[in-house]
């Protein structure tokens, strides 16, 4: 059977199945090129295989990427190791979880409280029950009298403490941000690269067909021939 069947390959000489046979003319030229630069002899007619084949698309992916966009970050090189083990980076991004020191867990919570409609309604209460209290009930003569300087100071404090509180959950919010634009940057990075390999083997598969029904013709051709001399004799 034609799965039984096996071809050794033109780079390392070593013998693979054949439905892992690849001939030179189904390469694209950039990958083609950078075989021909290790083994100069390789030509059209010449096989290897799919493993091999994803070698050179994953040094083919690096060299661009050098190109493109220079040194090679941490980021692109997870990428690329991703393609080579065939992880997905959205489950790795899930699966990592926030860690936060419980400064940055009270800077958030008092983010939350300050920015929400309860904060408003609590402070307008208590600054209405604060004026009211000394106004009409101790008459100017209790513990805050008109122009109430103890809550302009008790103001004053919260506005002090609460300002840079905010400010440093706004810088936690813009690395959490900046992380998450890494992330993305990453999957786009992943999906154009991935799509360019489909593509290879999109036009390797209708390579592989066309060759096959090459084959099939010419046993076709064979079979009529050898029947029209039956016939003529």
């Amino acid at each position: 059977m034609k799965n039984n069947q096996t071809f050794k390959s033109a780079i390392s000489g070593l013998s693979f199945s054949e439905n892992e046979k690849i001939y030179g003319k189904s390469i694209h030229d950039p990958i083609l090129g950078l075989i021909k630069k290790e083994f100069p002899d390789f030509n059209d007619d010449d096989c290897i295989a799919v493993n091999e084949l994803n070698l050179y698309r994953q040094k083919y992916i690096s060299n661009y990427l050098s190109t493109e966009i220079g040194a090679l970050s941490a980021m692109e090189k997870s990428v690329i190791s991703s393609l080579k083990d065939d992880k997905s980076i959205v489950s790795t991004v899930e699966d990592e979880e926030e860690t936060r020191n419980l400064g940055q867990r009270v800077a958030d919570r008092v983010a939350d409280f300050g920015g929400s409609w309860t904060f408003i309604i609590s402070f307008v209460v208590f600054i209405t029950i604060w004026i009211s209290s000394n106004v009409l009930i101790f008459q100017n003569k209790g513990f805050d009298p008109y122009p109430f300087i103890l809550l302009n100071l008790i103001l004053s404090c919260v506005a002090a403490l609460q300002a840079p509180v905010i400010m440093m959950s706004q810088n936690r919010q813009e690395e959490k941000d900046r992380n998450r634009a890494k992330k993305d940057y990453m999957i786009n990075l992943k999906s154009e690269l991935e799509i360019r390999m489909i593509h290879d083997k999109i036009d390797h598969l209708i390579m592989h067909q066309q060759q096959e029904l090459i084959e099939i013709q010419k046993v076709q051709i064979e079979m009529m021939n050898d029947i029209l001399d039956q016939i003529k004799k």
